[in-house]
């Protein structure tokens, strides 16, 4: 069965070497606040690069747009993501819609 999701939002972390447990622990802080306070939440996951352990691909599936948009506008989400962004050497994050599901 096709996902149905329509809404995302997803980020490539390239964590500072030594910082990969630090990071798994705030970016769980972060989602666990986000699925908290912002009940426009379906689901996230974190995955790690299996060639390059530094590397982690996130994914969040909203129930809309508005959603996702005020959980970006909402201040705590600077703090939150800061705290990830500051482990890494590297960060391209951006909400997205679906294209096609298979």
């Amino acid at each position: 069965m096709a996902d149905e999701s329509k809404y995302w939002a997803s980020g490539s972390w390239q964590v500072s070497e030594g910082s990969a447990d630090r990071f798994v622990e705030r970016w769980t802080e972060f989602l666990t606040w986000t699925g908290e306070e912002h009940k426009g939440l379906v689901a996230a996951r974190l995955i790690r690069d299996q060639g390059n352990p530094s590397h982690f691909v996130s994914f969040a599936k909203w129930a809309d747009a508005e959603s996702r948009t005020a959980w970006q506008n909402d201040p705590q989400f600077a703090e939150y993501f800061g705290a990830c962004r500051e482990l890494c050497t590297d960060v391209q994050a951006s909400g997205y819609e679906l294209a096609v599901a298979i």
